[in-house]
C-alpha cells in the first residue's frame, strides 16, 4: 500500500512536470517562497538543535553503546565505511559548489557587507563551511543513528517507521506508515534533482575537456549512462559495487584536491583555512541562528534555509544507506564518522577550491564571477583554465563527478529497494533495477520537459513535512538510547554482584 501510494504521488508530480512545468514551477515556487517566509526560523532552531544533540550522544555516557551485540565488530573497515558515507552523503554537491559557491557569495555577500571586497571574501568562505559543515552532517547522523540503533539493537526494520513507532504516543504510531511515504517521496525527488544537477556539469566538464556541446539531448544521453552504470553496481551489493567505487573516488578527489593545493597558490589556500576556521569557530551560533527581519532581503532564507531543506529532504536517503553499512559501531564512533570527520574533509576542501578560486578573482583577473553568473557548472573548470595541467585536471574532475553520480545511484536505489520491501537490507536485484529505471525516468522526463528546478523546488517543499518526523525520529532515538544505557547498567551491576557472591 505504501508502495502503491508514493509511487503514484511521485507519476502525479511527474505527469504534471511533463503537462504543464510552467504551472508545476509556478505551485511550487510559491510554496517554496512561503515557507522559506513563514517557517524559517523552525528549519534554523530544529537543525542547531540537531548538532547540539549530535555532540551530546558523541561526548556524554552514552556514546559506548554499539549498533549491534555488545562484542559485534564493524562490518566495513574505517576507510570502505567512510569511502561510502561520504560519497552518499554530498560529494556530488562538494564537486558542483566547491568553487562556485565562494565565489557566488562574494559576489552576493550576505545583507550589511559590500560585494567584491575583503569583508565579503570572508564571509563567502565562513557561510561555506557553515553551510556544508557540522549542520547538514548533523541531520544525516541524526537520522542514520535513529534507523541504525532500532534496526541492529531492537532487531526493528530499517525504516522511518520503524523509529517513531517506538514513541508512546498514539499519533505518532498511527501515522508511521505516512511518514515512510513522505521518505521514499523525497528520496526519489531529491536524486532525480541530483542526477540532472550532476549531468549538467559531467557535461560542462566534457565540453571543457573535448568541445563536446552543452545540450539537453548530451545531458539525457548521460544521464542514459550513467544510469546503466549505477544499476549494475547496486546489483553487485554494498560490499563489492558501492564500497570499491566509493574508495576509489575518495582518492580520486584527495588527488584533484592535492594537484590545486600544490599547483594554486598554496599559500594562500593554507591562510583561508586557517583564517576561516577561526571565524566559522566564533560565529557559529550567529550564523546558525540568523535571519534578517528588519532587512528586505532574501539572502538566507535563498541560502540558509534553501540548504536546510535540502538537507532534510535527503536526510532518509543518506540516514538510511549509512545505517546500513554502519553496523557494529559505538554510538561515539558513529557520530564523529558521520558528523565531526566529513566536516572537516569538506572544510578543506572548500578552502582548496573556494580559497583558490577567490585568489585567482581578486588578485589574478581570472573572471569566476561573471562565469559562476552565466552557468554556475562551468565556474570549477574556467578555474583550471588558469591552472598548469587544467585540461588534465579538467578530465579528472569530470570523472569525479561521473562516479560520485553513480555512487549516489547506486546507493539511492539500495535505500529505496529497502524502502519499497519492508526494509529488507538486501532488495531483490529486480527491485533496485526498477527503481534504478524510475529515479532516471523523473530526472529526464523533467529534464526534457524544461521542469528540473520545479523538482528541486518540490524536494524542498516536501522537507517540511518531513522535518516533524525528523523531530520525532530524534525524540524517539534518545529515549531509546537512555533506556538501553539503564538497561546495560543494570546487567553489569548484576553481574558485579555475582561475582562478589562467587568470591565470598
Amino acid at each position: 500500500m505504501q508502495l502503491v501510494v508514493s509511487a503514484g504521488l511521485i507519476a502525479a508530480v511527474v505527469l504534471w512536470g511533463l503537462v504543464a512545468p510552467a504551472s508545476l514551477g509556478q505551485v511550487f515556487g510559491a510554496a517554496l517562497v512561503g515557507i522559506t517566509r513563514n517557517f524559517g526560523w523552525f528549519y534554523l532552531w530544529l537543525v542547531l538543535g540537531l548538532v547540539l544533540l549530535a555532540f551530546f550522544l558523541a561526548f556524554s555516557r552514552y556514546g559506548d553503546l554499539r549498533l549491534g551485540e555488545e562484542d559485534e565488530e564493524p562490518e566495513f573497515s574505517l576507510p570502505a565505511w567512510f569511502s561510502m558515507l561520504f560519497a552518499a552523503g554530498m560529494g556530488i554537491g562538494l564537486v558542483f559548489w566547491g568553487v562556485a559557491e565562494p565565489v557566488s557569495h562574494y559576489a552576493k555577500p550576505p545583507p550589511g557587507i559590500a560585494p567584491g571586497t575583503p569583508e565579503a571574501a570572508s564571509a563567502a568562505m565562513r557561510y561555506a563551511f557553515f553551510h556544508w559543515g557540522l549542520h547538514p552532517w548533523a541531520i544525516y547522523g541524526v537520522v542514520g543513528l535513529a534507523i541504525g540503533f532500532f534496526s541492529f539493537r531492537r532487531q526493528s526494520l530499517p525504516l522511518v517507521s520503524s523509529v517513531t513507532e517506538a514513541l508512546p504516543w498514539r499519533f505518532a504510531r498511527r501515522l508511521s506508515p505516512a511518514f515512510n511515504v513522505l521518505a521514499v517521496v523525497a528520496t526519489a525527488f531529491g536524486v532525480a534533482a541530483s542526477l540532472g544537477m550532476g549531468a549538467t556539469q559531467i557535461n560542462s566538464g566534457l565540453n571543457a575537456a573535448f568541445g563536446l556541446p552543452v545540450s539537453p539531448k548530451m545531458q539525457s544521453t548521460i544521464i542514459v549512462v550513467t544510469t546503466v552504470l549505477f544499476i549494475s553496481s547496486a546489483v553487485t551489493g554494498v560490499a563489492r559495487g558501492v564500497k570499491w567505487l566509493s574508495l576509489g573516488n575518495l582518492c580520486l578527489a584527495a588527488a584533484l584536491a592535492l594537484a590545486v593545493l600544490v599547483l594554486g597558490p598554496t599559500v594562500a589556500i593554507v591562510d583561508t583555512l586557517t583564517n576561516t576556521l577561526g571565524v566559522y569557530i566564533s560565529e557559529f551560533v550567529r550564523m546558525s541562528l540568523r535571519m534578517s527581519p528588519f532587512r528586505s532581503s532574501s539572502w538566507v532564507g535563498d541560502w540558509t534555509i534553501f540548504y536546510w531543506a535540502w538537507w532534510l529532504a535527503w536526510s532518509p536517503f543518506v540516514g538510511l544507506f549509512i545505517a546500513r553499512v554502519s553496523r557494529g559501531r559505538t554510538i561515539r564512533q558513529f557520530i564523529l564518522g558521520t558528523v565531526f570527520a566529513p566536516t572537516l574533509v569538506g572544510f578543506v576542501w572548500f578552502s582548496i577550491f573556494g580559497g583558490a578560486a577567490l585568489n585567482f578573482e581578486i588578485f589574478q583577473g581570472v573572471p569566476l564571477a561573471e562565469a559562476v553568473k552565466a552557468n554556475v557548472s562551468t565556474a570549477m573548470f574556467v578555474m583550471f583554465d588558469a591552472m598548469p595541467g587544467g585540461d588534465l585536471m579538467s578530465l579528472v574532475a569530470t570523472l569525479l563527478i561521473f562516479v560520485f553520480f553513480v555512487t549516489s545511484g547506486d546507493s539511492a536505489t539500495l535505500v529505496l529497494g529497502t524502502m519499497s520491501t519492508n526494509g529488507n537490507p538486501n532488495p531483490p536485484a529486480r527491485v533496485k533495477i526498477v527503481w534504478g529505471i524510475l529515479v532516471a525516468a523523473i530526472a529526464l522526463s523533467l529534464l526534457l520537459a524544461g521542469g528540473l528546478e520545479a523538482v528541486q523546488t518540490a524536494t524542498i517543499v516536501f522537507a517540511l513535512p518531513f522535518s516533524v518526523v525528523l523531530l520525532l525520529m530524534a525524540a524517539s532515538v534518545t529515549m531509546a538510547i537512555r533506556e538501553d544505557w539503564q538497561l546495560e547498567q543494570r546487567r553489569e551491576r548484576a553481574l558485579r554482584r555475582k561475582m562478589r557472591e562467587l568470591v565470598k
